[in-house]
């Protein structure tokens, strides 16, 4: 396991929340998805890479039946902030019918998210569509888009950890960290 403070000073500037904060936001929204879904079986769709660490804690969470999907999707392209540009690597799974609970890690300008439900309204036929973000920025969105679940409301930072990556690195980290300005490109 990686300690905390091995990336401290090596990019990471700060801990937002530690894996325990985390892990008990995680329970209150399970508690919120599991309430909201009762009696019917969700389709959790995953975007890639940055859902995955966080798809898999909530999931075990939430004991009512579901399937898992994923869906390869980009706009940030390596940068800190999204280029603009949502690029789906992949076709949409067959999601017709389903009630799908679409995972993200963070909301940041909207574009992804967007580009994701009108894609899903266009093509996939779904009984239903929600939005569960891990994270969500207080800031304007590019795009009209909202989340049904938060966990939590962060500042416009640039975060890691957790799922959440700069360049591929710090996916690993058992918390969210704000990167260090100075590893940031100018």
């Amino acid at each position: 396991m990686i300690h905390p403070d091995d990336y401290l000073g090596n990019g990471v500037e700060s801990i937002l929340y530690h894996e325990t904060t985390i892990y008990s936001r995680l329970d209150d929204l399970a508690r919120e998805i599991t309430e909201d879904y009762r009696g019917k079986e969700i389709t959790a769709l995953a975007v890639l890479h940055g859902s995955i660490i966080f798809m898999a804690d909530l999931l075990r969470r939430i004991p009512l039946p579901l399937q898992m999907e994923s869906l390869n999707v980009s706009s940030y392209h390596g940068g800190t902030e999204s280029s603009g540009t949502v690029t789906f690597h992949q076709e949409l799974p067959d999601l017709e019918g389903k009630h799908v609970l679409i995972l993200d890690d963070i909301l940041d300008t909207g574009r992804t998210l967007h580009a994701i439900r009108e894609r899903l309204d266009k093509e996939a036929k779904v009984a239903s569509t929600r939005v569960c973000v891990l994270l969500q920025k207080r800031k304007e969105l590019a795009e009209d888009v909202a989340a049904d679940y938060v966990g939590f409301r962060i500042e416009d930072e640039f975060v890691v950890g957790y799922g959440l990556d700069y360049q591929g690195r710090y996916r690993n980290l058992p918390y969210i960290g704000v990167l260090n300005a100075a590893d940031l490109p100018s």
